[in-house]
């Protein structure tokens, strides 16, 4: 462990306009507290962001949006790296540690209509037989599969500019796409919201709506300064969230949604383990301290399991292989 201070710190950030949004919010935030320090952004594509033309599920998910952001951090081009949670993996790289959660923004999920074929305000539940939702989720569509067994889904990849200008085409094939309104609210865009989702139809990702500042494990300084950002009552929300997740053995893109709230000091923690096509959904909750949201997380995950979510999860593995 090390305490080297410097004046001049740099930021890592993938290129897209909604990672470029939030890191610019957290230099902001940063330079506003720490006046004597300057801050640059550095920015990169990441295999998540070049690789568009193969399902997330069939890249593989540890590290797609993460992993050059955190090569640059162990080989000390950047000094931290501003991510949105839900993209981090539960299980980070030796010599990195997630120093920073920050205040939760919206967590559910949206439909956005394809305004050339009907109405601003159509529901999900009114689209017709047959109609394609673009997602390249595999949580959202086993669980709007499960409830509109009538939809049919397709991959939607690239930043949201480029999701909608696939969807606004004239000669679009999409009838409609979900997206995270978290995102859809940093960029100023909840005005495409057609309908936002409860969580009685769809959970959550793990960590959405938040972001994650990664950085050195053994770099005190950095992490002197991304604890000031660090929302607590959000971070523990998500701690539980991402120990669930981690005990499941799951990525970010299975089929598995959370919610999480708290009341007082009790956090409550939801989740839902589904097969591929929502055939097949194991749900259970716990509630606890809020100071024991790591070991809420466990004993979420060990009910789910005997309840038979790992023979989903196996389903689920053999099935994307």
């Amino acid at each position: 462990m090390s305490f080297r201070e410097r004046s001049h710190i740099v930021i890592g950030s993938r290129k897209s306009q909604l990672a470029l949004i939030q890191t610019e919010w957290v230099k902001s935030e940063l330079s506003n507290i720490f006046k004597n320090y300057t801050f640059e952004i550095k920015t990169m594509d990441t295999q998540g962001d070049i690789v568009l033309d193969v399902s997330l599920s069939k890249i593989g998910d540890k590290g797609l949006f993460t992993k050059e952001l955190e090569d640059m951090m162990l080989n000390g081009t950047i000094d931290f790296a501003v991510h949105s949670l839900k993209d981090i993996p539960t299980v980070l790289p030796n010599g990195l540690k997630l120093a920073s959660i920050t205040k939760r923004h919206a967590t559910p999920d949206a439909f956005i209509v394809n305004t050339k074929k009907y109405s601003k305000d159509t529901q999900l539940s009114q689209l017709p037989e047959g109609a394609l939702i673009g997602s390249s989720s595999l949580r959202r569509i086993a669980q709007l599969k499960k409830h509109y067994p009538h939809l049919k889904f397709r991959d939607i990849r690239g930043n949201l500019n480029t999701r909608f200008k696939k969807l606004e085409d004239d000669k679009s094939e999409y009838d409609g796409m979900i997206l995270a309104v978290a995102g859809l609210e940093r960029m100023n865009l909840m005005d495409k919201i057609s309908q936002i989702i409860p969580k009685e139809i769809s959970m959550y990702a793990v960590g959405q709506g938040s972001l994650g500042i990664e950085c050195a494990q053994d770099d005190l300084f950095i992490q002197s300064l991304l604890e000031k950002l660090n929302h607590y009552d959000s971070a523990q929300c998500c701690i539980a969230e991402r120990s669930m997740l981690r005990y499941l053995q799951g990525g970010c893109h299975v089929p598995i949604g959370v919610d999480s709230n708290l009341n007082d000091k009790l956090l409550k923690l939801e989740g839902i383990v589904l097969n591929l096509d929502g055939s097949k959904s194991i749900q259970s909750s716990v509630v606890g301290s809020v100071e024991d949201a790591e070991n809420l997380g466990i004993t979420l995950a060990k009910q789910l399991i005997e309840l038979g979510a790992d023979k989903i999860l196996q389903e689920n593995s053999s099935a994307t292989k």
